[in-house]
């Protein structure tokens, strides 16, 4: 071999070799994180999501990407998750969007309509509508990506202190409900009250408040709210989901190898069913018990209530939608994608409904579903 052949040669070689072992340090790089979130640590369900997460990044990077998940209170508290993602404190934030309504109003959008779509439809519009596109832009200012991750499905009118017969019934009754639920309930003259799920039991329990929503007979049995209030109303007209979000710092991101990048994003989609899942499954099992262990009552919100309720909510979406140029597109596109959704849903999943349960029968021991 000519002998500049073979130092081209030696030279190509080294230049692989040291291509190959920076290849090799990324691979090995690792990366903490921390996750910080809006409920209690372990909570059942909704809390369970981001440890799923923590979980399946670790096994799917083998140890690459590690994340510590903190409560609410244990690193920032609840309502201060969103800054703490955008400012870097921490690179990986779940809570649901409308808590930002204060920085971000439109992001209620993502997060619960009321009369709005259900878990199903908000994801096929979010994955396949256009609507996580819209999502990110919207949280473009603040460095922050993000994605879906986790749904209640429909959730519970709430629990009452006293039966509600009329629209009357609600004047100068102090609730706690977040998001366009709320602005809706305090336009019919109920004191909205704000407070991350912690504080909720006392409150009730000490009558600082009358009334709350929470999520449903899963999370309601495990605060225990059945011992602060007797009477549990459905539906869950504010909330016909919840969807829950998984939120990255734009900087911690970025850093990440594309692999890891995929690892992260498979895994958040994993857990966006996985909530849902879990919910459809433990739901009714829990409204059992409170039923029948705890002698709660099940009520349905009376007419005139949900028609008032669905008149207003009209209008304080529409009021949303005119708050700035980008929620009048996230409305236009919301609103389509629900039209269209509503109309094949009519001859599929509300067509199969009634033709498998005609009456809407229940079977719960002692419930009154009158």
């Amino acid at each position: 071999m000519h002998h500049t052949s073979l130092i081209r040669v030696v030279a190509l070689t080294a230049t692989t070799a040291a291509l190959l072992v920076a290849t090799q340090a990324q691979a090995q790089q690792t990366y903490e994180w921390k996750l910080v979130t809006s409920w209690p640590k372990n909570f059942p369900g909704v809390g369970q999501g981001p440890e799923r997460l923590a979980q399946l990044v670790e096994e799917m990077s083998d140890g690459r990407l590690t994340i510590e998940v903190f409560g609410a209170g244990q690193l920032v508290p609840g309502f201060e998750v969103f800054d703490a993602v955008s400012e870097g404190t921490a690179q990986i934030g779940h809570s649901a969007s409308y808590y930002w309504k204060g920085k971000a109003p439109a992001a209620q959008f993502f997060a619960a309509v009321p009369f709005g779509m259900n878990a199903q439809e908000m994801n096929a519009w979010l994955h396949y509508g256009g609507g996580l596109e819209l999502w990110n832009e919207l949280y473009d200012e603040f460095g922050v990506e993000v994605m879906a991750a986790g749904a209640s499905g429909v959730q519970m009118g709430g629990w009452y202190n006293r039966e509600i017969n009329s629209v009357d019934d609600l004047q100068g009754l102090k609730m706690r409900m977040p998001g366009l639920g709320g602005e809706v309930m305090s336009q019919m003259g109920v004191a909205i009250v704000n407070m991350p799920g912690g504080e909720i039991f006392t409150s009730l329990q000490s009558g600082a408040i009358d009334a709350t929503e929470w999520i449903g007979p899963y999370n309601d049995l495990a605060f225990g709210l059945h011992q602060a209030a007797e009477y549990y109303y459905y539906p869950g007209w504010h909330e016909p989901t919840v969807m829950f979000e998984a939120m990255v710092n734009d900087e911690a991101w970025n850093e990440l190898p594309a692999d890891l990048q995929a690892i992260l994003r498979s895994a958040i989609r994993d857990v966006n069913q996985d909530v849902l899942d879990e919910y459809t499954a433990r739901n009714n099992d829990a409204l059992a018990t409170l039923i029948n262990e705890h002698d709660v009552q099940l009520r349905k919100l009376p007419d005139d209530v949900l028609a008032e309720a669905k008149r207003i909510s009209a209008d304080v979406v529409q009021e949303l939608a005119d708050s700035s140029e980008l929620a009048g597109r996230i409305y236009e596109s919301y609103s389509d994608f629900q039209q269209k959704v509503t109309n094949y849903h009519a001859i599929s999943e509300q067509a199969y409904y009634n033709a498998r349960n005609p009456d809407g029968e229940v079977s719960f021991d002692n419930a009154n579903a009158e």
